[in-house]
């Protein structure tokens, strides 16, 4: 069984036609590049993938079961996590807490039980805290488990974020630009990153521009041009399809 697995998916906005007749599958346990130049429909992909576009046709499985139009908050049930290009991160919370908002799908909720902070509640509320400060470490930031979020550098709350999508346990994270506007170090610490969550089983959807991490990090590649499928292979493949580097690599590569 494939995570995802999309088929003949397309949206149009206003007369121009976003995606048109896309179809590529994810494989279980592997990073999944997908790369296009500016326009190419990567965003509207990410956004019917993530419930935020409903698709004019085409079908959308989520290991094995059809989500297509499906709302955010139920894809994140099924094992569907995210992260973004712009950070989402509440900068007048803990680092802590930041990451225990991400587990609390998972979290029993009762007005009654809140009210009176019943044992059952305070022992789930220590479970969670041990658990976001346990992925703070493995995504590299521990060092600030005890600060606020506005007090971090934006390298580290990049990562913050890859923490807290992590607490809810996604059986696939989406990646929108993991490495935007980072240095070469911070940059390769995201590699690092990508390589680690892939090797605890986590499926790993990747969408990126900068090509060395892409070519270093993915299993497979996707390559969008105008909204339609240019090329799918491995690295190797992909680097050297003429089509890709026609028209995204750029001819001289």
């Amino acid at each position: 069984m494939s995570a995802l697995d999309v088929r003949g998916l397309s949206i149009a906005f206003g007369g121009v036609k976003a995606i048109q007749d896309l179809s590529f599958d994810v494989h279980q346990g592997t990073v999944h590049a997908i790369i296009g130049p500016n326009g190419a429909g990567k965003t509207t992909l990410i956004n019917l993938v993530t419930g935020i576009y409903a698709p004019d046709s085409g079908s959308i499985e989520l290991f094995g079961q059809e989500v297509a139009g499906t709302a955010p908050e139920r894809l994140a049930r099924a094992g569907l996590g995210r992260t973004f290009q712009n950070l989402q991160v509440c900068m007048n919370m803990s680092a802590v807490d930041n990451v225990m908002i991400g587990a609390h799908l998972s979290l029993a909720s009762s007005l009654f039980a809140g009210m009176l902070r019943t044992p059952s509640l305070r022992r789930a509320d220590a479970a969670c805290r041990d658990r976001a400060l346990e992925l703070m470490a493995f995504v590299g930031v521990a060092q600030y488990a005890t600060s606020d979020a506005s007090q971090m550098p934006y390298g580290a709350l990049k990562r913050l974020e890859i923490a807290r999508a992590l607490a809810a346990s996604p059986k696939l994270l989406l990646m929108d630009e993991p490495a935007a506007g980072l240095n070469h170090t911070e940059t390769a610490e995201i590699e690092t990153l990508i390589r680690r969550i892939a090797e605890t089983g986590t499926t790993v959807v990747l969408v990126e521009h900068d090509m060395k991490l892409i070519m270093g990090v993915s299993d497979r590649i996707l390559v969008l041009h105008y909204g339609k499928r240019l090329a799918l292979g491995t690295t190797q493949e992909v680097r050297s399809h003429p089509d890709v580097i026609s028209a995204y690599l750029g001819a001289e590569a």
